[in-house]
């Protein structure tokens, strides 16, 4: 969790990823496809700083200039633009899967997602896909969707960390909490992703890649979020990526099979090797700047604090806040404004909290000290529909003009659920900060003796280090290594 900007955007970004070193050569603009128009330019030129903040800001340097130019090159095969220079291709300092594009040729994807990624044809796909849903105008017919039903479009009350409007708490228990970054746009219908899926082969097959990379790339992010649901304890929780590109392992035999129709598919080009080389050295995981989860902890270098998420949650770090989730209840630690007065500043969050119900308030406020912060905690009992939930505010003041709170959802009666998390907030020493060592991609060659047990001990994790191992590098759970082959591992170090 970084410091966060409030401003909100107003329009829904198409969403996945994309990038590749081929180029463009003598390929067809597709007659159905519509160029970019100069308002479609001035828009995204608008909103491009605004979610470049959202999602970390853009990379620079080695890393990012390649995932630009395969992104660049992959773009210009769609007909939206007629030269590379047309699009503007971000790599973000995101820890989630996600990527994107908005009108305009803007296309995005985060560091996170690229790590995924086992070929640059996989890099070319997943931005592919993401061009399609732009030149297919997929955003804008959502943002005229969430018009119609008044639902939120990118950036809208997340930095409340909870919204309580007109449809009162059920609508709100039902989404969930606004996760930080990764829900920042509205899922696509199936129809839509499919359609991207298509449009995304097709790119691929004009640039010369192997057009089963949009297959394979899906494959593993359907391993990965399978994964990360069962190392959190989650059950119908949405992943970050499934929250915009629902069902990936739905679509994988839908994109292998339409992938297969192409001649000769097997003979174009992955760029593995080129791929794997890279992106070596590309950050894995949480960037300190923004905070770190390290099992039920999350601490914050910069900041100087540190809490722990109740046994049976798991947490997930956005830009704005850091969100905890559990069967038992929902809460957000972030920030606002801060004027010196604890109370205040409560009234303020339930305040945001309600949305266009700005009558929310708390019916007590109790000042105490934790940990040597000075604290209050706000609680109300909200009718839910049928029920009833507790919603509580705790805020701690870090400095005259600086405080950070929790936002909480239980149901009635179980806000003693989040007590122990409220009692952990604390600051950190400034050899505490100094010990956060952030994870980073290394990209090894297997040696003679080597195996898929023995590289994945090298894994820095203190569990599932082989599971990890396998989801990083795409292996089954029945696939060796050979000796000369170049495979990921996720190591300690800046």
């Amino acid at each position: 969790m970084a410091r966060f900007s409030r401003k909100a955007l107003a329009f829904g970004a198409a969403t996945l990823a994309l990038g590749g070193c081929m180029t463009a050569g003598d390929a067809k603009i597709p007659s159905s496809a519509t160029p970019i128009t100069p308002a479609e330019a001035k828009q995204g030129a608008e909103y491009h700083p605004q979610l470049l903040a959202e999602f970390g800001g853009a990379m620079s340097g080695t890393h990012a200039a390649y995932v630009e130019q395969v992104g660049k090159n992959i773009a210009v095969q769609s007909g939206l633009g007629n030269a590379r220079e047309s699009f503007t291709v971000s790599l973000l300092n995101s820890p989630v899967n996600n990527a994107f594009a908005i009108p305009g040729g803007y296309i995005y994807t985060t560091r996170q997602l690229v790590t995924l990624m086992n070929s640059e044809a996989e890099l070319a796909a997943v931005l592919g896909h993401e061009v399609g849903h732009v030149a297919a105008r997929h955003s804008q017919r959502r943002q005229q969707a969430a018009t119609k039903n008044t639902l939120l479009g990118i950036g809208g009350a997340i930095l409340s960390g909870l919204l309580l409007g007109d449809s009162g708490l059920g609508q709100t228990l039902s989404r969930g909490f606004l996760q930080g970054s990764q829900l920042l746009t509205l899922r696509f219908s199936r129809k839509q992703e499919l359609e991207a899926d298509g449009l995304g082969i097709e790119y691929l097959g004009r640039a010369g890649y192997d057009r089963r990379a949009m297959g394979t790339v899906l494959a593993s992010l359907a391993a990965q979020n399978a994964l990360d649901a069962r190392l959190s304890g989650q059950n119908a929780s949405v992943p970050e990526w499934a929250s915009t590109h629902p069902d990936p392992a739905s679509r994988v035999q839908n994109a292998l099979a339409r992938a297969g129709t192409a001649p000769a598919a097997s003979a174009s080009v992955s760029n593995r090797e080129t791929f794997l080389t890279r992106i070596d050295g590309l950050r894995y995981g949480d960037d300190p700047a923004q905070g770190v989860i390290e099992g039920s902890t999350f601490i914050h270098p910069v900041l100087r604090l540190a809490f722990t998420a109740p046994a049976g949650f798991y947490m997930v770090n956005g830009t704005r806040a850091v969100s905890i989730q559990g069967q038992a209840g929902k809460a957000q630690m972030t920030t606002a404004a801060y004027n010196g007065n604890l109370e205040s500043y409560v009234r303020a969050a339930f305040t945001a909290a309600g949305g266009q119900n700005a009558n929310l308030a708390p019916q007590t406020i109790e000042r105490t000290t934790i940990n040597g912060l000075p604290a209050a905690i706000g609680t109300a009992r909200v009718n839910n529909g049928n029920s009833q939930v507790d919603l509580v505010v705790v805020a701690y003041e870090f400095a005259r003009d600086s405080a950070f709170h929790f936002i909480t959802i239980a149901p009635a009666g179980r806000a003693g659920t989040f007590n122990a998390m409220y009692q952990s907030m604390r600051r950190i020493s400034a050899a505490e900060a100094g010990a956060v060592v952030p994870r980073k991609l290394q990209v090894v060659t297997v040696a003679r003796g080597d195996t898929v047990a023995s590289l994945a001990r090298r894994m820095a994790y203190d569990s599932a280090q082989e599971e990890r191992f396998r989801v990083l590098n795409a292996l089954s759970g029945t696939a060796t290594v050979t000796p000369g082959q170049k495979v990921k591992l996720v190591v300690r170090g800046v």
